[in-house]
């Protein structure tokens, strides 16, 4: 399975295996780099906090990170962290409605 000794590949229902993994004891489960990943977990409530990087940079294009979410979801502001680089961190939860 690679380098990675605790990485594991899912099968069958990933929202189950999802919540039976963050019910287990341990560290959090991070999602870098996967933009399909973070909508799909999105849709299916499975993602407790974002943490979303603003860099001090104007490309004039990108990829949408949420593109395509079928139900909007208010997230509430837990902290921000600012960085002497300009980098700011909005950290955020969803809301309770």
């Amino acid at each position: 399975m690679g380098k990675y000794n605790n990485a594991r590949v899912l099968k069958g229902n990933i929202p189950d295996e999802i919540t039976t993994l963050k019910q287990q004891p341990g560290k959090n489960m991070v999602i870098y780099g996967s933009a399909s990943v973070v909508r799909s977990f999105t849709e299916l409530g499975l993602i407790d906090e974002y943490q979303l990087l603003v860099h001090p940079v104007v490309l004039g294009a990108g990829k949408p990170l949420f593109k395509g979410i079928a139900t909007p979801v208010n997230l509430k502001l837990l902290k921000t962290e600012s960085y002497k680089n300009g980098v700011v961190v909005l950290y955020y939860e969803p809301a309770k409605n």
